[in-house]
């Protein structure tokens, strides 16, 4: 079978299953019309499915041999975001939109999984197809936790993400860290309020806060090494009812992230809680400070990312297959920490297609030329994989 000749032959099967999922998006673990035609798709290959976190659907594909297992992956949840866009297939549901690409990755998975099927008599291994819900905030710890990584159990995993920051083309693929291990803090400045014309008689939450948002800075550029990716950013900043009133409290909330594993020496989320409770304290203020650990950052093993990397060659060209790493956050890091996985970026930013907005924006959408790339990818990945170690 001729891989590239195959998967255009599903070229607007691809784009229809994309659509439809794109004008219909739901938010992590209310995709209920999402996991059914999902559901659907699968059995009317001859897979059995099974419900996993709710959402979520896994189907396995067994070949000629029943290992090595293979897991891939493909997320489903949309975003609380009003879309912009004025396409015949945007979102249907107010507020909620594909604003990230999981409805390309599921087209993607599901027209993998067709031609694997058809595949399955010379197939050397098994596939599990995991369908994840909630990928923006840790669904895959809930789909671990209900042991989708056994029965059977997974000797590694591959992933990818459609991507604008990549020109269309183009696959970015790397061993190490490819995201963010993400950290989010909430801190809660209390001071004393008053009068904007006695400031004297108040303790000001407000200028305290503006200088823990300057201060922080200095952890990225001199308390932690100048070679480590370190981002720390404030989204959220809340405080005071009146202009005239200096407000008791001032409520900053953000995001940590980095793309190493953290030494006790150079530990930014650490650093961060030291310096801003110096900070308070140094304008008479108290803080409290809440910091959940999101994600960790998903680590590419060697061995799967040179796979990857010789599969993605195969199908873009080696000028097209570009070493990239990302300070976004990515709950693949569930299944990286547990087995060698690979986890890749499919290039889908051109102008013609509108696509360079990045993700997350009410304008975001994707190249769908680049949906053929994916299966692409998945496809010759599994193939690979089996053949280096059946």
């Amino acid at each position: 079978m001729n891989i590239r000749d195959t998967v255009t032959a599903y070229t607007e099967e691809l784009i229809t299953l994309r659509r439809d999922f794109h004008a219909y998006p739901e938010l992590g673990f209310q995709e209920f019309r999402t996991a059914e035609v999902v559901e659907q798709y699968l059995q009317a290959l001859g897979l059995e499915t099974v419900r996993c976190a709710g959402t979520g659907v896994t189907a396995v594909l067994e070949g000629r041999r029943p290992s090595p297992v293979l897991l891939l992956r493909a997320d489903m949840d949309a975003l609380p975001l009003q879309e912009e866009n004025t396409f015949s297939y945007a979102s249907k549901h107010h507020g909620v939109m594909h604003a990230c690409g999981h409805d390309a990755h599921m087209a993607m998975m599901l027209v993998t999984a067709k031609i694997l099927c058809q595949m399955r008599e010379s197939m050397e291994g098994t596939v599990k197809f995991v369908f994840q819900p909630n990928e923006e905030i840790a669904g895959a710890e809930a789909m671990i936790e209900q042991v989708v990584l056994e029965r059977p159990r997974a000797d590694a995993a591959m992933g990818l993400h459609i991507w604008t920051p990549l020109p269309s083309g183009s696959i970015g693929i790397k061993a190490g860290a490819v995201t963010a291990s993400m950290d989010v803090f909430s801190v809660r400045i209390t001071g004393k309020g008053g009068h904007t014309g006695y400031p004297e008689s108040a303790v000001d939450p407000v200028i305290a806060a503006a200088d823990v948002v300057q201060s922080v800075q200095r952890i990225q550029t001199r308390l932690i090494s100048p070679m480590k990716s370190t981002v720390i950013m404030f989204g959220k900043i809340q405080g005071g009812t009146k202009n005239n009133i200096i407000p008791d409290e001032v409520v900053l909330e953000g995001t940590i992230r980095y793309l190493y594993a953290a030494s006790p020496d150079q530990n930014p989320t650490e650093q961060f809680r030291s310096l801003v409770s110096k900070v308070c304290s140094l304008h008479r203020c108290s803080c409290s400070v809440h910091i959940e650990h999101e994600n960790d950052a998903v680590v590419n093993s060697s061995m799967m990312a040179s796979l990857a990397n010789d599969a993605a060659k195969e199908i873009v060209g080696e000028d097209q297959v570009v070493e990239h790493a990302s300070m976004a956050c990515e709950d693949f890091s569930a299944f990286a920490d547990r087995v060698p996985s690979v986890f890749a970026f499919i290039g889908t930013a051109r102008e013609e297609a509108h696509s360079t907005y990045p993700h997350h924006n009410p304008r975001f959408t994707i190249d769908e030329q680049t949906l053929s790339t994916g299966v692409e990818f998945l496809v010759s990945g599994a193939l690979k994989f089996f053949q280096r170690n059946s």
